[in-house]
């Protein structure tokens, strides 16, 4: 019997629960190193569970961004292949983060998240996901109120070299808070303590995190967050992730190449980005293909998503699974059997109980 040709929109449809569940296998497989003081390790489960998914796939997928090199396992690589690759497949980019927060799954503590953004239908020559050759980029997120608010008004200090107390202000503003309510959420690093200092003197609510910047990126696009605005010096691989999300989710961003010496910045130049360093990335910019889908699962508890729990023989999951093409945000707790439930590893190639 033969089938219709089916549009990216369709194949999208298809496929979209498969990295879903590869999230939340990385999520149950690295739950074995939670406060363990072993992130490489919790990270390679993460590894294996995700490839152990994407070899069952019927995709052509490319890592466009991971967080490793060919020779350094366990991270994804750039360019390595994925799926199945059978004629006919969907083609996608990908961009995938095993755990954002290993430090903190390592610790047992909060905020660690397991997440893939997968992109198609970019414009002819353009990447569906733009890998920025920086270490760091220099981001500002904000809800879609706050959005919508500057494309009325482009005038408005929704920048990122705006002093963080007038976009404090006018967050405040558009959201109708006081200052003193408005939640400002930083990474806990050296880089941003200029910038922590100014959110404290403006009288603002400031919540620090030690890792894991993808899932607080996103909290203020989040209706079921309460942080208002993230802002500060991260990795520029959780800023394309975060990008995908928030083209699903509706938000806003902002985000900036923050070279991390004068060689990384020759370097830069020397590759063909001297002109953008100064330049203001968008969320489209950074994810600009047609068709994204951001699924993400909870490993210990965000602001985005609850951890795994588990009690007897059941670990609950906690999972979000979004659509740009749709702007659909779908919230899925499963409840998995551990005396059944089993998972394909990369590593074994076999099925094998969790």
């Amino acid at each position: 019997m033969t089938h219709p040709a089916h549009s990216s929109a369709d194949l999208e449809r298809q496929i979209e629960m498969d990295f879903l569940r590869a999230t939340e296998l990385a999520a149950l497989n690295t739950l074995q190193w939670l406060g363990k003081g072993q992130k490489e390790k919790a990270d390679e489960a993460a590894c294996d569970a995700i490839r152990g998914m994407f070899d069952l796939m019927d995709i052509r997928g490319e890592i466009v961004i991971g967080e490793g090199i060919k020779d350094e396992a366990p991270g994804l690589f750039k360019g390595e292949k994925v799926g199945t690759w059978k004629d006919g497949s969907p083609h996608f980019e990908i961009a995938v983060d095993p755990v954002d927060g290993t430090t903190n799954v390592s610790k047992g503590m909060p905020n660690s998240i397991s997440c893939i953004a997968a992109a198609s239908g970019a414009s002819e020559g353009q990447p569906c996901l733009q890998d920025i050759p920086a270490f760091y980029m220099k981001k500002l997120t904000y809800p879609l109120e706050v959005r919508r608010a500057w494309m009325k008004d482009p005038k408005l200090p929704i920048d990122i070299e705006a002093p963080i107390e007038e976009v404090i202000d006018v967050t405040a503003k558009i959201l109708g808070k006081e200052v003193r309510d408005v939640v400002v959420c930083v990474l806990d690093r050296p880089r941003n303590q200029d910038l922590i200092e100014a959110i404290r003197r403006k009288g603002a609510s400031l919540r620090m995190i030690v890792d894991g910047d993808i899932a607080a990126a996103l909290a203020p696009a989040m209706k079921t967050s309460a942080i208002n605005l993230y802002a500060g010096i991260g990795g520029s691989p959780e800023g394309i992730l975060s990008a995908a999300g928030l083209r699903c989710l509706g938000g806003g961003m902002r985000a900036s190449i923050w070279p991390r010496d004068e060689e990384e910045r020759k370097s830069l130049i020397a590759s063909g980005w001297g002109d953008l360093l100064n330049h203001q990335f968008m969320s489209k910019e950074l994810a600009p293909g047609n068709d994204v889908v951001f699924a993400a699962t909870g490993v210990s508890a965000s602001p985005l998503l609850k951890g795994v729990e588990v009690e007897g023989a059941i670990a609950t999951t906690h999972s979000v699974l979004m659509r740009a093409r749709s702007g659909t945000v779908r919230f899925i707790e499963a409840h998995h059997d551990l005396e059944r439930k089993t998972i394909h590893l990369r590593s074994t190639q076999i099925e094998r109980r969790i």
